[in-house]
């Protein structure tokens, strides 16, 4: 308390006294005895008010103790319950929730981890994935400002997510191996690549990485099946020096449709997993390639970036010509992208009347686009401008997620503004800072004729951009593929579209999207939409409904069996329907292990400064963590100001004391 506050109370004690004195003593003559009692209590109130207004505070120092924190991580994948470890990780939580020694040193918490992470309320093993590298950088995060360790209850065999040998933890790392550490003999497939197309009467090739893990040498027959029937076998022959080979098969593609195969390695004897020596894949055979050509007047890594995003989906080749220098008819071509236009372009929308995409920027004439009477126009001057994008939630064109668009660099075109009749905008144009309503990718559709127009070059630079976000140019690939295939497509627009794979894993989940359009092609966002699903051979049905998510209808389906199954996909009230068939493949990731991975869990403990211990070492753990000395208990002191006084008693007392007052003095008729 403050030499001021301490002043500011005796100053209201002697207020207190002075109002009391003048009140019962002063030019009194006779004073009445219980004039003392009722001074008494006017200068207790008055000093009690004052004291009130005054609040002092005491300053006051509290000390408390800060545990080093232990997190236990563990494993909740199907792989704990398929090496059947989940007694002994019961067991193993039970020791570190018990053990005095422990609690009494660390301030402990538990999570489990299959690709996410969460808090360990409840133990599953169903996890379809294990992402341990993920699960480290989220205890780092949690708690980047505290000291202590974390133990890490695993198999050490992740499937997705980056290679957690090489994490960067702050935190010590204990690992505690479980599943079976002893080395088998094991054979697999470690790789299946595939193009998912195909063309009629074409080969396709399946290219096959296969695995041994052994000491002595061992033969093999390689083999593809289809429906059951045998149409590519290889003998191989593997060993410790030589314990990996790759083999392609060249397939016939004679039928159109979707077609289904496995890909086997045969069992070696006393093979313990055998899970992993089969592997399913799907390919889809088409009747024919789209070409597609891309016109220019000059050399720019747009045409690069287009080429490569239109080619990863293998129905499409790309022909890149100068428009100078073309020779042949545009007819051959189901889909152009004209690429910055200017007057040398007229012969090809003289001819071509749909099925294009206009790309403009620095070096396009606009002064000729003008001239098209496309439906969209610009008023520009002779300088430049970078526009970012930002996606449009309510674009019903066609399905397309969002990629980043936001998080994209910008484009650059020339200045000015933009009118364009009759279009969708997937993507507007954002400009210092500010959304306008102007297109920056847009669809526009005239009767039978529909094309597009991306304002801006640069569109290398979102392709790259995407490949950082997202460590894979899937994502940007797919987005040009859905703008290609919308555009070059001749059919009728489809008022019920509905995207589903022809392959799906075992206990994957199956996303599912639909995208209803009414009776005028607008997005109808009150109908009501349900996927009925039937296994073909047991004839079990299930049926999910859709759900709205932002302009479109999408559905989640598990805990679907390994099988062959069909889908109707159908609209309340309607008569508009999609059917079609997928097969879900008797696969588990989970499953592909023969047993522990002990030298990734000993190299990231070694990383970490920390140490391996095998599930029945646990009390070897403890003690380690226990006598480990870098592991202490941190003592802080806060000083906090506390009320000297507690208001509302004070108030009370107060209260009471006028009253006492009042009731004396009427007593005694001074009222």
């Amino acid at each position: 308390m403050s030499t001021l506050v301490l002043f500011y109370i005796i100053l209201a004690l002697l207020v207190g006294v002075a109002v009391g004195y003048f009140q019962y003593f002063f030019k009194v003559k006779n004073t009445p005895k219980y004039h003392i009692v009722l001074f008494a209590l006017r200068t207790l109130s008055i000093f009690f008010l004052l004291l009130l207004l005054i609040n002092p505070q005491l300053k006051i120092k509290e000390t408390f103790n800060i545990k080093p924190k232990l997190s236990v991580v563990v494993d909740n994948s199907l792989s704990t319950s398929f090496f059947k470890e989940e007694s002994n990780i019961e067991e193993l939580m039970r020791e570190f929730k018990s053990s005095n020694k422990l609690n009494g040193k660390f301030d402990l918490d538990f999570f489990s981890f299959g690709e996410e992470i969460q808090s360990a309320d409840s133990l599953t093993f169903n996890d379809s994935h294990t992402n341990i590298h993920k699960a480290i950088k989220s205890i780092n995060n949690l708690h980047k400002d505290e000291d202590g360790a974390i133990i890490l209850i695993s198999d050490g065999n992740q499937t997705i997510g980056e290679d957690y040998a090489y994490v960067n933890s702050k935190k010590t790392i204990y690992p505690v191996i479980i599943g079976d550490t002893t080395k088998y003999e094991d054979i697999k497939i470690g790789q299946l690549n595939v193009n998912k197309y195909s063309y009629i009467n074409n080969k396709f090739p399946v290219e096959a990485l296969i695995q041994y893990d052994g000491e002595k040498p061992v033969n093999v027959v390689y083999s593809i099946f289809k429906s059951g029937r045998k149409i590519f076998s290889k003998p191989l022959n593997l060993s410790k020096e030589n314990n990996s080979i790759t083999v392609t098969a060249n397939l016939s593609s004679d039928k159109e449709g979707v077609h289904y195969y496995s890909a086997s390695v045969s069992k070696l004897p006393g093979e313990k997993n055998v899970k992993n020596n089969t592997k399913n894949f799907s390919v889809e055979v088409i009747d024919e390639q789209a070409k597609v050509l891309i016109l220019t007047s000059i050399m720019h890594p747009d045409l690069g970036a287009f080429t490569k995003a239109i080619e990863s989906n293998k129905q499409r080749s790309v022909t890149v010509s100068n428009i100078t220098k073309f020779k042949g008819s545009f007819e051959e071509y189901q889909f152009v992208i004209a690429y910055q236009p200017n007057i040398y372009f007229k012969p090809f929308f003289d001819e071509r009347k749909s099925n294009f995409l206009i790309v403009t920027g620095s070096k396009t004439d606009w002064n000729f686009i003008n001239t098209l009477e496309l439906g969209i126009t610009k008023s520009y001057i002779n300088q430049s401008e970078d526009y970012n994008a930002t996606y449009n939630s309510n674009y019903l064109t066609f399905i397309q997620k969002d990629i980043g668009f936001n998080d994209f660099p910008p484009l650059k075109d020339k200045f000015g503004a933009v009118s364009a009749k009759d279009h969708q905008s997937l993507l507007f144009q954002k400009l210092q800072g500010f959304t306008t309503d102007e297109p920056i990718l847009a669809t526009l559709e005239k009767g039978e004729q529909k094309f597009g127009v991306l304002l801006g070059e640069g569109i290398w630079k979102w392709r790259a951009a995407s490949y950082l976000r997202e460590t894979s140019f899937q994502e940007f690939d797919a987005f040009v593929g859905n703008l290609v295939q919308f555009l070059s497509s001749n059919k009728k627009r489809k008022r019920l579209d509905v995207k589903i794979e022809n392959l799906y894993l075992a206990n994957e989940t199956i996303d599912i999207s639909a995208l209803y359009l009414d009776s005028n092609f607008k997005f109808d966002s009150r109908a009501s939409i349900q996927i009925a699903i039937e296994n073909t051979i047991t004839k079990e049905k299930k049926i999910f409904p859709f759900s709205l998510s932002n302009s479109s209808f999408k559905v989640e389906v598990d805990g679907l069996a390994p099988g062959d199954y069909s889908y109707l996909v159908s609209v309340e009230g309607q008569t508009v329907k999609k059917s079609g068939r997928f097969k879900v493949a008797d696969f588990q990731i989970e499953e592909q292990f023969s047993n522990a991975n002990t030298e990734k869990l000993t190299q990231l403990a070694t990383k970490t400064e920390g140490s391996t211990f095998f599930s029945h070492e646990q009390n070897n753990l403890i003690n380690q963590l226990v006598d480990d000395k870098k592991y202490f208990t941190v003592q802080k002191s806060v000083e906090k100001e506390r009320g000297l006084i507690h208001w509302k008693w004070l108030l009370f007392v107060i209260v009471g004391l006028l009253t006492v007052e009042w009731f004396l003095r009427k007593y005694y008729g001074k009222i």
